[in-house]
């Protein structure tokens, strides 16, 4: 079928075909949004929200009044805030036995290890009760190990005595 050309066809297709698709996008009518300037405050506010509740876990609770907000927000941040309303004496049983055994062992291996890094007995006892406290208050999973071992206690005293 043979093509009408009209004035200044064919150099109208060569002239569209040379330029990049950001220039055709823009003869298109496609345009860009910039995004809006934020004080510092405003830009710190989203960078917190950002860190803490990434996955806006208050969005079901949109109609809720501030004040519950804030305490579902403290839930996020603090589970043990959650859980300690479901927390029983007989669960208190099973973490007081198992706290007894994991300190048992604990406390002879933090020492050894604070030795191994050349530091006093003390800094090992510290790094063996103080993470796990921490963590109890701000953690989430009932199955971890925190505190030192021996390739990093070895690897702290070798850095100490350089």
């Amino acid at each position: 079928m043979p093509r009408a050309v009209s004035d200044g066809g064919e150099d109208h297709e060569a002239d569209v075909a040379s330029r990049t698709s950001s220039q055709r996008h823009m003869d298109s009518g496609y345009k860009v949004g910039v995004l809006p300037k934020k004080n510092v405050l405003a830009e710190f506010s989203d960078a917190v929200r950002e860190m803490f509740f990434f996955d806006d876990p208050l969005r079901q609770h949109k109609d809720q009044p501030l004040s519950k907000k804030v305490w579902l927000g403290a839930q996020h941040v603090f589970p043990v805030l959650y859980w300690s309303k479901h927390y029983s004496l007989d669960m208190f049983k099973g973490d007081f036995i198992a706290g007894l055994t994991i300190g048992s062992l604990c406390i002879p291996q933090d020492i050894g290890y604070s030795k191994l890094a050349n530091l006093p007995p003390q800094v090992g006892l510290y790094s063996s009760f103080v993470p796990p406290l921490v963590y109890a208050v701000m953690g989430s999973s009932r199955e971890l190990a925190i505190g030192p071992v021996a390739v990093v206690s070895l690897l702290l005293g070798t850095l100490l005595q350089n």
